[in-house]
């Protein structure tokens, strides 16, 4: 399957990181990660803005639980539930 079709994912647990993301490039911003021990994508909300949401700031430094799609490096999160 090409990485540029959507994955459905269930359950995909991580911890929320912010980093930066395209560093030395003109892509290069400040961006929110969901890091699972083995992979790393961007967090994205499906209803949220591509840059800078905000939203996400509450999930930075926790474990998460997030069903969605992948798309490439990036989780595109229908629903994200803090694991306590």
């Amino acid at each position: 399957m090409a990485s540029s079709e959507p994955v459905p994912i269930k359950q995909l647990r991580g911890h929320v990181t912010r980093g930066v993301y395209g560093k030395n490039s003109k892509s290069e911003r400040e961006a929110i990660f969901i890091e699972t021990g083995t992979e790393r994508y961007i967090l994205r909300r499906k209803t949220g803005p591509a840059y800078a949401d905000k939203q996400l700031d509450q999930y930075v430094g926790r474990t998460v639980m997030s069903d969605g799609f992948l798309l490439g490096t990036t989780l595109l999160a229908d629903e994200i539930s803090v694991m306590e």
